[in-house]
C-alpha cells in the first residue's frame, strides 16, 4: 500500500503543512514497522490523513512542553531526543532512524511533550494527527501491542541511561555508551551502524568532545574497536565490558 501526501517546507513547530501546491512525496506505508501488516484500506486512511514536513540540520521537530498534537513518523534523515537540566545543559536521550515514530506518550496521555527533537542531518517527516493517531492504536490491537512494546523498550533505554549517567568515569561512561549502542549484524559481527558524532557522545555521556576522542583512541588502539567509514566494528565486545568495570576500578 501506497500513498502520496503534499511536502512543503514548514519552521519549529509541529503544524502540518495546509493545502497549496506542493511536490509529491510517495510513501510506502506496509515498510513502515508501526503499520506493516494492517488492512490496505486502514493504511489508505492512515496515508490521506498524513502530511510531510522536511527539515534541515538544526531544525526543531519537536519542543519539550509543546503540545501533542500529532503521532510522528521519520521517513528519511536522523533525528535526535534531547532534553534540558536545570542548569540549562542538554543532554541526549537517544536517536531516531528511518522508520521510527515518536511523540506517543502526548497522544496516549494528552500532556505536553517531555522531551525535544532536534534534526541532525535533512529529513523527512510524516504528521499523522492525534484523532487519527488515538483511533489507530486503540481500534487494532497489532498497532497497541507495538506501541506497548516500544514503551517497555524505552523504559529500559532510560534507566540504562541513567545508570551511565551516575558513574563517576568518563571513560567509562563513554565505553558503556557504546557497549549499549552494539547491534550483531548478520553473520554475527558486533557493530554501531551510523555511530553518533564525538560531539553528540559528549552531550549523551555528559563530558567534554576532547575526552570522548581519546576514549575512543584507546579503544581504537587496543584493537577493541575499529573505524569503517560511519560505523564502528565491536572486534572484541567482552573486552568493551570489562573495560567498564577497569575505568570504575580505577575511579574508586
Amino acid at each position: 500500500m501506497t500513498t502520496a501526501v503534499s511536502q512543503e517546507p514548514l519552521p519549529a513547530g509541529e503544524a502540518p503543512p495546509q493545502g497549496g501546491n506542493s511536490p509529491v512525496v510517495t510513501v510506502h506505508l506496509q515498510n513502515i514497522p508501526l503499520l506493516s501488516g494492517l488492512d490496505p484500506a486502514v493504511l489508505k486512511q492512515v496515508g490521506m490523513s498524513m502530511h510531510f514536513r522536511k527539515v534541515e540540520k538544526g531544525d526543531y521537530v519537536l519542543h519539550k512542553g509543546g503540545g501533542g498534537d500529532h503521532l510522528l513518523f521519520l521517513l528519511a534523515g536522523r533525528l535526535r531526543v534531547v532534553d534540558l537540566t536545570e542548569d540549562g545543559r542538554e543532554i541526549g536521550l537517544s536517536f531516531l532512524s528511518p522508520g521510527d515514530y515518536f511523540g506517543e506518550l502526548s497522544i496516549i496521555d494528552g500532556l505536553p511533550r517531555s522531551a525535544s527533537v532536534i534534526a541532525t542531518e535533512a529529513s523527512l517527516v510524516a504528521f499523522l494527527p492525534a484523532a487519527q493517531a488515538i483511533s489507530l492504536i486503540y481500534s487494532h490491537a497489532l498497532v497497541a501491542e507495538r506501541v506497548m512494546k516500544r514503551l517497555a523498550q524505552k523504559i529500559r533505554a532510560a534507566s540504562s541511561h541513567r545508570s551511565i549517567l551516575g558513574m563517576p568515569n568518563a571513560h567509562q561512561r563513554v565505553f558503556a555508551l557504546l557497549a549499549q549502542l552494539v547491534k550483531i549484524a548478520p553473520g554475527g559481527l558486533a557493530v554501531i551502524e551510523n555511530i553518533p558524532t564525538q560531539q553528540e557522545i559528549a552531550i549523551m555521556v555528559n563530558t567534554s568532545r576532547e575526552t570522548v576522542s581519546r576514549a575512543l583512541q584507546v579503544l581504537i588502539q587496543s584493537g577493541v574497536v575499529e573505524k569503517d567509514l560511519r560505523r564502528l566494528i565491536v572486534r572484541q565486545p567482552e573486552q568493551l565490558k570489562a573495560m567498564i568495570l577497569e575505568s570504575e576500578k580505577n575511579a574508586s
